[in-house]
């Protein structure tokens, strides 16, 4: 579904990924952690198109991508939920999922099997997208990518700022969608969460990926765990 294969990006001189390389299976999903400033975010934005990268190569559905523009490569049915949600917040809920929608056929997400998934979307409709909670934004984010009828999600840091209870919710969304055969990319910083939705992990420290296993082999990995994480 998608190959990652030995990408170095670039912010002007300063040097953020040094060499990455991974595959994204179809039906999987792949969390990435790692400690602020290892260059998640950076990867996130690179595979959709946002930092282009210097040398090496993306290949989505065996199309090579590393070069074409982030609209191109969302109409190649490749979603986003980007850090920080970035809604339109002027927008209410109802315009937000509209702007986002994309026929799909068969495999058509719309609008009523999005409120069967998220339930207090619907019920927010009406209300701007900046008089929603935290968790009310982050559930509208992953709807609008959904609603594009995505193949594959990349997800950056779907946890953050939010309460426990929420931290839950969002969790068993995206084992939902799992099961809906559509691959995951996750980038986040919370352990506990990366290990229940994921289906493999990777460790990144200094732009590079250090250490890759299954979920159940990184929480028995302590040393890993304390060098990388902290934890």
């Amino acid at each position: 579904m998608l190959k990652i294969k030995d990408i170095h990006t670039y912010y002007g001189n300063s040097y953020v990924l040094q060499g990455i390389s991974l595959e994204v299976r179809k039906g999987t999903v792949v969390g990435i952690l790692g400690r602020n400033g290892v260059g998640k975010t950076t990867l996130i934005r690179s595979i959709i198109g946002f930092s282009p990268v210097r040398r090496g190569q993306i290949l989505f559905k065996d199309v090579d991508i590393t070069h074409l523009p982030p609209y191109k490569i969302a109409r190649m049915h490749m979603g986003l939920v980007p850090q920080g949600r970035r809604i339109f917040p002027s927008l209410t809920v109802q315009e937000n999922l509209t702007v986002a929608a994309r026929d799909a056929g068969l495999r058509q997400w719309d609008q009523e099997k999005i409120f069967n998934l998220f339930p207090r979307i619907k019920e927010r409709l009406n209300n701007r997208g900046n008089e929603l909670s935290g968790g009310e934004q982050q559930m509208l984010a992953i709807a609008r990518a959904l609603l594009s009828n995505p193949d594959y999600i990349l997800m950056d840091e779907p946890t953050e700022g939010l309460a426990p209870l929420l931290v839950q919710e969002i969790g068993d969304i995206i084992l939902r969608v799992r099961e809906e055969g559509i691959s995951i990319l996750i980038v986040e910083q919370s352990l506990l969460f990366a290990l229940r939705v994921s289906t493999e992990t990777h460790l990144m420290s200094k732009g590079t990926i250090v250490y890759s296993s299954s979920p159940q082999e990184l929480w028995e990995n302590q040393e890993m765990k304390y060098q990388y994480l902290g934890v």
